[in-house]
């Protein structure tokens, strides 16, 4: 079950319950900011993830999944790639 556009678990992310967040393909905006630059390229395309995309992994899901702060080192990309196949 595809749980986010990026990649990131949803259903072990502690903002779910927390922030009563339902997950970013079942939401316009996310709780964090005005808009999530991953979320809305993979909605502009009409993609469920970003595995689906034909430039997977592209810059911007490396700078989201590497990020010193809030980066989780590849796992999101990762679990594109589950979902891909």
């Amino acid at each position: 079950m595809i749980e986010s556009r990026c990649g990131i678990l949803c259903s072990k992310c502690n903002y779910r319950v927390e922030l009563d967040c339902r997950g970013c393909i079942n939401i316009k905006k996310p709780f964090w900011g005005e808009r999530c630059p991953v979320k809305s390229c993979c909605d502009s395309k009409k993609l469920n993830h970003c595995g689906d995309c034909r430039t997977f992994p592209c810059d911007l899901l490396k700078q989201f999944s590497y990020d010193e702060e809030q980066g989780d080192k590849g796992l999101r990309i990762e679990q594109c790639e589950k979902w891909k196949d």
